[in-house]
């Protein structure tokens, strides 16, 4: 008898039966870079929670990762190779602007995906298939907009990268601010590239603020060459920045809008901070909370709608405030654009290797 009763539970804890197959989600980004990895992180210890807690009422949640290198041509040949797989309910992802628009276009054949970082305006309305957990640009630069105002910086200068992401959201910050600029440039998203002629510009304009649309390779060797050359402005980036806050020497005291902070004091957002310290040894950053809740999002949906394509896009299109998803990163519902309903930045301020947030009066 103990033999039979021990057989049975071993059954039960390996998965066995049908009830017990695995559920299969795609999942894909630059994983070999900083931002991907924190994007990996935040899905896999959502994986491992849900999976802890006895999985998707009893099966265990499994992931087919893919490395698209940020690249839009991969990004496409791995949404077609997941559309192609049956067994994959939906996909977490993709993390960058080019990646997404490029696969969105086949996910439109009828396979979920939420996006964890993707910022772009041009996301919005691109496939009632496509959803996204972070806000759109045009939003973000609006709020970054309008605290480069209420700062009262007179005399402002834009970098931006030549991508989907660095135009978009510059575009939305040009925009929103009004005033002339002194300067508005594109500059390299490759962090090896040489920046000394971009700083010596801006140099001779005088900024007093400088909003840079870019990633964190970029961002930190633009704030490393503008403190070799002593160029004394004040430093704004968006949501890319996020992951400056490391460069402890060249980053303090710069002002960064970002989607999550482990200072936030939600209730949701400190369990996920104890988490992901307890399994990582360091911090989250907006990358691994955002990975973080469209895994659990995707989860909750298969929970509540089953494993179909289409009765989970129509349980995440349902989803509105009163039903709204309670992330770490905050709340999520979706407007018809797929978009992410209600959420903006938080600005912060670099403080001691954190992004601290600030008050309304910019103090932190």
């Amino acid at each position: 008898m103990r033999s039979l009763i021990f057989a049975f539970a071993a059954c039960c804890a390996l998965g066995c039966g049908r009830d017990a197959d695995p559920v299969w989600l795609g999942a894909a980004g630059p994983w070999g870079q900083s931002y991907g990895q924190m994007n990996k992180r935040g899905v896999d210890l959502a994986v491992e929670e849900i999976n802890r807690r006895g999985g998707i009422k009893g099966r265990p949640l499994r992931i087919v990762s893919r490395d698209d290198e940020g690249s839009p041509v991969l990004a496409a040949t791995i949404a077609t190779e997941f559309i192609d797989r049956p067994e994959i309910a939906a996909v977490v992802g993709h993390v960058t602007s080019g990646a997404m628009l490029m696969a969105a276009r086949v996910y439109d054949r009828g396979l979920p995906a939420v996006a964890t970082t993707v910022s772009s305006p041009d996301l919005s309305g691109i496939s009632p298939f496509v959803f996204r957990v972070i806000s759109s640009d045009s939003v973000n630069g609006i709020d970054l907009a309008r605290f480069a105002r209420r700062q009262g910086f007179r005399r402002v200068a834009v970098l931006y990268e030549n991508t989907a992401y660095g135009r978009g959201l510059s575009e939305a910050f040009t925009r929103a601010y009004g005033a002339p600029l002194v300067s508005s440039d594109p500059i390299p998203s490759d962090g090896e590239a040489n920046f000394e002629p971009y700083v010596a510009y801006l140099l001779s304009r005088h900024p007093d603020l400088v909003f840079v649309a870019g990633t964190e390779q970029s961002g930190r060797a633009v704030l490393r060459e503008a403190r070799q050359r002593s160029l004394r402005t004040t430093f704004l980036g968006g949501d890319g920045w996020t992951g400056v806050a490391g460069d402890t020497a060249a980053a303090e005291g710069v002002y960064v809008g970002a989607p999550f902070s482990p200072r936030d004091g939600r209730t949701e957002a400190q369990q996920f901070v104890r988490a992901f310290r307890e399994r990582y040894r360091v911090d989250p950053d907006g990358n691994a909370a955002l990975a973080y809740d469209a895994t659990m999002l995707l989860a909750r949906a298969i929970e509540n709608a089953g494993t179909g394509r289409e009765a989970i896009r129509n349980y995440l299109a349902s989803l509105g405030p009163e039903s709204a998803f309670a992330g770490a990163s905050g709340p999520v519902s979706f407007l018809p654009s797929g978009d992410v309903a209600g959420k903006g930045i938080l600005l912060t301020r670099v403080r001691a290797g954190a992004l601290t947030p600030v008050a309304a009066d910019g103090q932190s």
